[in-house]
């Protein structure tokens, strides 16, 4: 497995619906949902069951699920360690639970990420200096090296 397996599985679901806690191909998908789609691209099964949660999820309790399950399933790096095929996660908002993920797609000079979001299909968009400075935590897919860093 490498970083580019990991984007060109994500590179097939652009264009893919957003729709809330959905990770079907084609059909609609979520920020979640598209991580989801590309483990089971990679490892033929889901890491865990993942149980019903509302646009707003985590935000009252401050409860900083994805990050949890992040260190859970996938490995964590340092943020300067950037490499195609991390999964990134995003804060929205200063003080917000992190709630939004991507997947980094190019690194260099002009980076992106393939992601799905409210009102838009899964895109590639460039990880511009807003996006980035949103960017929380970084983790690998288990078992892909870092050949790819930058």
């Amino acid at each position: 497995m490498s970083g580019d397996a990991v984007v060109a599985l994500a590179r097939e679901w652009i264009g893919t619906p957003y729709v809330h806690q959905a990770s079907a191909l084609g059909a609609g998908t979520d920020c979640l949902g598209l991580i989801r789609g590309v483990w089971r691209g990679l490892y033929q099964n889901e890491p865990e069951a993942v149980p019903a949660y509302t646009p707003d999820w985590a935000e009252a309790a401050g409860d900083e699920a994805l990050w949890q399950a992040g260190l859970r399933h996938l490995v964590a790096k340092p943020l300067d360690q950037v490499a195609v095929g991390d999964v990134l996660l995003f804060r929205m908002r200063s003080g917000a639970v992190a709630k939004h993920l991507g997947i980094q797609g190019v690194v260099g000079s002009s980076p992106t990420f393939i992601h799905a979001y409210g009102g838009h299909a899964v895109v590639e968009s460039p990880l511009s200096q807003p996006w980035a400075r949103r960017v929380v935590a970084r983790f690998a897919f288990p078992e892909l090296t870092s050949k790819e860093t930058n």
